[in-house]
């Protein structure tokens, strides 16, 4: 009996232990940690060590760096009828974490399919 209370208080320590060590979270300098805490947002968290909570918090990482995307190639028809081709490069960061990802799903995807929008309506026949 002795044994088997024994096995249990060790399996219980066992389980805070892990439970204690899942609630470290660790990031780095170039991105920060957006908490959720019961579905609502806390703020961002970060750079460096932090405790979030298990089962009561929940993070989304965001990162700060300046972001890369090509805009795939599009066909404009100039002023004087010639039709040339034109692809871009974009680039954004992230200034606002809470707002990129509580405000638009996916903001990747999102600025670029607003960014090639764009080109397309500047290039648009007929406009000055």
């Amino acid at each position: 009996m002795a044994a088997f209370i024994a096995l249990l208080i060790g399996f219980i320590i066992f389980l805070g232990v892990i439970f204690a060590l899942s609630a470290i979270k660790i990031i780095p300098e170039y991105e920060r940690g957006v908490i959720f805490r019961l579905g609502r947002l806390l703020g961002p968290r970060g750079p460096g060590l932090f405790w979030v909570i298990p089962l009561f918090e929940r993070m989304v990482r965001v990162d700060l760096r300046v972001i890369t995307m090509d805009v795939p190639v599009q066909e404009v028809i100039t002023m004087d009828n010639v039709t040339i081709k034109v692809n871009a490069v974009l680039y954004f960061q992230v200034i606002n974490p809470n707002w990129a990802v509580t405000k638009v799903m996916d903001y990747i995807r999102a600025n670029v399919a607003d960014r090639a929008d764009d080109l397309a309506e500047r290039r648009r026949p007929g406009r000055p």
